[in-house]
């Protein structure tokens, strides 16, 4: 977390600002959250910081919908992986849908978003939901960081480090619990 603080802190604006969509390609919730802190430390802008955690996030979720559209033109790929006309128009008509209830689910972007490139779901719906998505969740985890990760780090380091990970698992159990809630709705 210091070095990242420190990167942010030490370098110019565009540095900052690839350093944070960088990030976001490794882990995104980890970087929103480590962004977030640093803000609150004073090392990077809250309007760079929030813009560069959206356009990292967007542009590696709109690349997995291309790896999918890549994957669709490989002749052998596609004979492995066949949607029935009904499934492939079901696919169509919820692509809005599906694509803002991923984001909020854990482990459900990678496989939906892919599908979405390799089966054709209409890109614009798909990128348009992705963006504002992204945006409604990326800001609130960002802000939920910025307010209770101050007050964790304002404890001793030991307790402060048992904070942070309580926040991350505490935002994991969350997105679990949204995603068992969805399955049992009728």
């Amino acid at each position: 977390m210091s070095d990242f603080v420190t990167l942010l802190a030490t370098q110019s604006q565009w540095v900052k600002a690839a350093s944070i969509i960088g990030a976001t390609f490794v882990l995104e919730d980890a970087a929103t959250v480590m962004t977030a802190l640093a803000t609150r430390l004073g090392a990077v802008n809250t309007h760079l910081a929030l813009i560069a955690l959206w356009i990292g996030v967007s542009v590696g979720d709109l690349g997995l919908y291309g790896l999918g559209a890549a994957g669709a033109r490989w002749p052998w790929l596609r004979r492995f992986l066949r949607l029935s006309p009904h499934t492939q128009s079901w696919f169509a008509r919820n692509t809005i849908r599906a694509v803002a209830l991923s984001r909020f689910i854990p482990g459900a972007r990678l496989p939906l978003y892919t599908a979405c490139g390799y089966f054709g779901a209409p890109f614009i719906p798909f990128a348009i939901t992705v963006i504002g998505a992204t945006m409604v969740w990326t800001t609130l985890l960002f802000e939920a960081s910025r307010s209770i990760g101050t007050w964790l780090l304002s404890f001793q380091s030991q307790w402060r480090w048992v904070g942070l990970i309580g926040l991350v698992l505490t935002i994991a159990f969350m997105g679990r619990l949204i995603a068992r809630l969805q399955r049992t709705e009728p």
